[in-house]
């Protein structure tokens, strides 16, 4: 369109009156089309003038924001919004000239409440500031089904955890039931026994209820949910702290443990505590995939708008069939493992946001990578050419 009116007006000194007609009404069909396709789009767009005036909103936006009479191009944006706090909101983010993504709004229409996602840009014209761009989204039906895909999966995942502690438990209980016969038997029809035949019935079941009570307390953490404090945290340390953690432990089994950096690792939003036992699970896992030692890296370093940290091992590897099953409750092939370290691990990573993959190959290693994004503080500007500045 731009192109257009910039040839346009470039020939318009020998254009005749019949070809400044045709002129105009290509313009106007031109213009007809591009109000076409705002008001068919579903979400809300608004564009404000350095006075924070709308000068262009669509049918959704319109709607999602109620704006009516008297005419809002007449005033700021926000003194047409009925709702405080998202009229608070843009009032702030217009005047500041800030970029927002994604802030969500609760808005009370014809009874029931509808979720808005409101983001505001800059809208840049010549490299200046000419104005704003409101984007509105309404999200109501995607937190339903988001919701109700969690209750699913909330209870699926229970389903399965409580048949594997129901599992875990048999063996340790029966290990119990049989040195308490056991006891019983070694005191039946004796008035004195000696204590070394007791003492090691006794040692084991100890050994089982401590095995009971972990099952226990994994079971809980695993279930109840998270107390999560995000705060900006270097992820580079985080690695760092890690290392030299375990670093006597690895080094006592032979195994050579190295921290890498990235140069210019940006902050990310972390729970320090729970980050640091994601990764001490890993390390672990993967101290315990080497038994004859061998070298684990552990690694940070940025790649586009996410931060990895990996723990990579030259360790037995994993097969192929039990890569999917990994992060399940209660899959382990260790002999005295849990099952739910992996699942744990899984859990903190996507309370922070993140993702969690896994590349191995038997007899090779594995590498676990956790993908963190990066927090948005950049602006981003949206390029927008006014055409009516081309006319003048």
């Amino acid at each position: 369109m731009r192109r257009f009116v910039e040839r346009a007006l470039a020939k318009l000194p020998r254009l005749n009156e019949d070809q400044m007609r045709s002129l105009l009404y290509a313009l106007a069909e031109e213009n007809g089309r591009m109000d076409a396709a705002l008001d068919s789009m579903l979400d809300g767009i608004v564009v404000c003038d350095q006075g924070h005036l709308p000068i262009i909103y669509n049918k959704s936006a319109e709607r999602m924001l109620r704006l009516g009479s008297p005419d809002p191009a007449e005033r700021a944006l926000w003194l047409s919004v009925d709702d405080e706090d998202l009229a608070e909101f843009l009032r702030e983010t217009l005047e500041g000239e800030d970029t927002v993504l994604d802030r969500e709004f609760g808005l009370e229409s014809a009874g029931s409440t509808r979720l808005l996602a409101v983001s505001v840009s800059p809208l840049v014209s010549r490299g200046r500031i000419e104005g704003a761009i409101v984007h509105l989204v309404d999200i109501t039906d995607k937190r339903r089904k988001e919701a109700q895909l969690r209750r699913a999966e909330s209870l699926a995942s229970l389903t399965t955890l409580a048949a594997g502690v129901a599992h875990e438990i048999k063996n340790p209980l029966g290990s119990i039931s049989i040195h308490m016969q056991l006891i019983r038997r070694a005191l039946q029809g004796k008035d004195e026994v000696e204590s070394s035949a007791i003492e090691r019935h006794l040692g084991i079941v100890d050994e089982e209820i401590d095995r009971l009570n972990k099952i226990v307390v994994d079971f809980l953490f695993a279930v109840r949910p998270m107390d999560v404090h995000l705060r900006e945290g270097d992820p580079g340390a985080l690695v760092d702290e890690t290392a030299e953690i375990m670093r006597p432990e690895a080094e006592a089994a032979g195994i050579e443990i190295e921290a890498r950096k990235g140069e210019d690792l940006p902050l990310v939003l972390l729970d320090d505590r729970l980050m640091k036992q994601a990764l001490l699970n890993l390390v672990k896992n993967a101290l315990a995939a080497m038994p004859g030692g061998g070298r684990l890296v552990l690694s940070a370093e940025r790649r586009e708008d996410e931060v990895l940290v990996s723990v990579e091992d030259n360790g037995s590897g994993i097969a192929e069939e039990n890569l999917p099953k990994i992060f399940e409750p209660y899959f382990t092939t260790k002999e005295n493992g849990t099952g739910l370290g992996l699942t744990i691990t899984f859990k903190i990573v996507k309370e922070h946001g993140g993702e969690i993959t896994v590349k191995s190959r038997p007899g090779q290693g594995s590498t676990f990578t956790i993908a963190l994004p990066v927090p948005q503080k950049e602006r981003r500007l949206i390029p927008f050419e006014d055409a009516g500045k081309a006319e003048a």
